[in-house]
């Protein structure tokens, strides 16, 4: 059977979007489009979560990754 991509979910509520959530969407694009991750993921844009204070946001199976914080979302896809 064929394995299925997981999703990641990225906010692009008015919030998010002025705290840089479009440039944190395009390395988060160059990130699952790396050697390692190729094919594993699919991205997801949102409406607004509710995290607004904690934009922009993702979420990887049930992980919440608040700020753009690349390198916390790395260590999430790297445990997937």
């Amino acid at each position: 059977m064929k394995k299925r991509r997981k999703f990641i979910f990225v906010c692009l509520g008015s919030d998010c979007k002025s705290n840089g959530a479009k440039t944190f969407v395009e390395a988060i694009k160059e990130t699952i489009n790396e050697k390692h991750f190729r094919g594993k993921f699919k991205l997801v844009k949102t409406k607004c979560m509710d995290c607004c204070k904690s934009g922009p946001v993702v979420v990887v199976n049930d992980h919440l990754v608040k700020n753009g914080d690349l390198n916390q979302l790395v260590k999430e896809l790297e445990m997937e």
